[in-house]
Formats: C-alpha cells, sequence, structure tokens
C-alpha cells in the first residue's frame, strides 16, 4: 500500500468534510473522525510499527504533517462558523439608533445618611454647630468622665467592646461632650451624630448603630429649655400629631435625667413587636448635665449648667419608612432601599 497516496486522500476528504462542517459542534464531530484516537490519520500513525525501517521515519513525518494540515482546516473552518455567528447575533439584535438610550440607575442616600442630615439641618436653625469625635475612644471620654468609674453597674449595660490597646469602641457618642467642652469656654450648643457600639445582637438591635447627642451649655440654661427643643425637634422628625411623655430615669451624667418616649407610629399604641407591645418607643435619654462632668471638662459649676439628650438615629429611620428590623438598614439589600 502506497502510504503516501493514502494520506493525501484522507487529507484531502477531511478537506471537503471540515469545509461542509454546518456548525460547531459538527465541526468537532469531524475532526474527531480523522484526528481522534481512532481516527484516520491516527489508524495510519498506529501502522508505522509494521513498516520497514527505513520507512517508518518518512510515514511518520508525512503522517504529522498531514495532521497539522487538518489541523489547519479546522482553524480556518472555526473561526468562519464563529463569526457567522455572531453575524447572526448582530443582525437579530440590530441597534435602532433613533431609540432613547437605557438611563443608568442611580444611587441615593441611605436612610441613616438622611435622617442624619435632617437632624443637623433642624439644630443648625437653632444654632447649634455639629461635632465629631473619634470612635475608638478611651475609657476616660467613654465612661470615666461621665461619672461611670470601673465599678460602676451602668458598665454592664453598655456592653462594651475592648480594644487590645486598652481602647474601647465608643459606646454612645457622650464622649463628644467631653472633648467639646474641654478647654472651652461657654456658652455653647452641639450635636454630635455618628457610629457607636455595643456587643448586643439581639433581633431588636445591631453590635453597631447611629446616635445623635447634643448639649447647651450656657449660665442660665434649665430642664424648660431641653424640653422645649426636644418637643419641637421631635414633632419635626415624626409629625405635629406625635403623641410624646417624658418619665424619669437615672444617668450618670445627667441630674436630674429622664426618658423621651413617643407613642408607636406603626402601632398607633395598639402593642406590636416593635414597641415590646407597650405603645410606646423610647427616643432617647436627657437630662441636665451633672456638675462632675462639668468639673472634668474645667467648667465651673457653679456658674455653668446646660443640658445633654441622645437618641438613636436607626429607630427614627425605621419608623419614618416603615422598616420593621434593624438589621435591614446594615444589609444592604436593594429591594429594602431602593423603596425609599
Amino acid at each position: 500500500m502506497d502510504t503516501g497516496a493514502s494520506l493525501a486522500a484522507i487529507e484531502e476528504e477531511a478537506r471537503q468534510a471540515i469545509a461542509a462542517a454546518p456548525s460547531l459542534a459538527a465541526l468537532a464531530d469531524v475532526r474527531a473522525r480523522f484526528l481522534g484516537k481512532k481516527g484516520s490519520v491516527s489508524s495510519v500513525l498506529r501502522g508505522i510499527g509494521a513498516l520497514a525501517p527505513e520507512e517508518r521515519s518518512r510515514v511518520g513525518e508525512a503522517a504529522n504533517a498531514s495532521k497539522e494540515r487538518i489541523e489547519g482546516f479546522v482553524r480556518e473552518r472555526r473561526e468562519t462558523l464563529e463569526r457567522a455567528a455572531q453575524d447572526h447575533a448582530l443582525a437579530a439584535r440590530r441597534l435602532d439608533v433613533s431609540l432613547p438610550g437605557i438611563r443608568p440607575p442611580q444611587g441615593h442616600l441611605h436612610p441613616i445618611t438622611r435622617v442624619e442630615r435632617d437632624i443637623e439641618r433642624f439644630f443648625a436653625g437653632l444654632g447649634f454647630s455639629v461635632e465629631e469625635g473619634p470612635e475608638v475612644e478611651t475609657e476616660w471620654n467613654n465612661f470615666e468622665a461621665l461619672g461611670i468609674p470601673p465599678d460602676h453597674p451602668a458598665r454592664d449595660m453598655q456592653a462594651t467592646f475592648f480594644t487590645e490597646g486598652g481602647h474601647v469602641l465608643r459606646t454612645h457618642t457622650s464622649p463628644v461632650q467631653i472633648r467639646a467642652m474641654s478647654g472651652r469656654q461657654p456658652p455653647f450648643r452641639f450635636i454630635a451624630p455618628g457610629r457607636v457600639y455595643r456587643n448586643d445582637r439581639s433581633p431588636r438591635h445591631s453590635p453597631m448603630f447611629h446616635q445623635v447627642e447634643g448639649f447647651m451649655v450656657d449660665e442660665n440654661v434649665s430642664f424648660a429649655h431641653l424640653k422645649g427643643i426636644l418637643y419641637a425637634f421631635q414633632r419635626h422628625m415624626m409629625g405635629a400629631e406625635v403623641e410624646l411623655r417624658f418619665r424619669a430615669s437615672y444617668f450618670p451624667f445627667t441630674e436630674p435625667s429622664a426618658e423621651l418616649d413617643y407613642r408607636c407610629l406603626l402601632c398607633r399604641g395598639a402593642g406590636c413587636a416593635t414597641c415590646s407591645q407597650s405603645g410606646w418607643i423610647e427616643a432617647g435619654g436627657c437630662g441636665m448635665i451633672h456638675p462632675s462632668v462639668l468639673a472634668n471638662c474645667g467648667l465651673d459649676p457653679e456658674r455653668w449648667q446646660g443640658f445633654a439628650f441622645g437618641m438613636t438615629l436607626d429607630r427614627a429611620a425605621m419608623l419614618r419608612w416603615g422598616i420593621p428590623n434593624i438589621h435591614l438598614l446594615f444589609e444592604g439589600d436593594l429591594r429594602v432601599l431602593e423603596q425609599i
């Protein structure tokens, strides 16, 4: 048998079959028929062992050359079929340049950011400035300067995250009060919004949440000023019809102290999971700044007095937009955030 003629015939047959392959799948089948393990060219290569030694090299070179040429036919046909498929896809999706473009989706402010900016605008109208402080605080600013020594039971309520360096993740925004009052002379009035941290992962709480601290110090500041400002503020946030109440409470850094509650806006006081079936929701704590806190900041408590209040931003956002679970604010679920 003339092996050279046989390879030439196989090569021509492969060229015609490859040129006639109507699809990429058919082309793969044709390639396997000629170059696969059981293909025509492979059969010739397997028969080399039966040839005389002087013929083996010649036939092997010829078979490998035919294999490379057939691979070239396959490559060219594949490129042709791929271009045809691409042209067909483009033709099926003809671009009408007269149609208006698709507007890309636009982002928007997070609910917490919107509430925070709203609060800043409200208090700016009352002459309050905005103060900021670090989220990693000293124990002095976070606790001791506020009348909470290491053995005080109020520390247990704050579920604090401690760092290796002996600092804490601030448990409230009250440390900003210490920083803002130290080294300054009244009168002054500030608010301090920001993130705070407590080791609480219950369904109604988050280990990271947001508060706003407000305080005012002057020679003749009274609890009446505090009540008037908080009533105006809550009605601005919750609506003119919101029902509010003050009730006595205790905080180490204020005296007297109170909690401000508002009737639940979700159930209108009937009782629900958000208000723990009580009909009321705690807006935040407040009171007159304790004389020892003023003294710790270098202020004379015989001359100066003031009030302070703190409340969460997250709860205000939840009630404003009807968000039932605080965790939905921080999970990044666009199905929730895009409704706002």
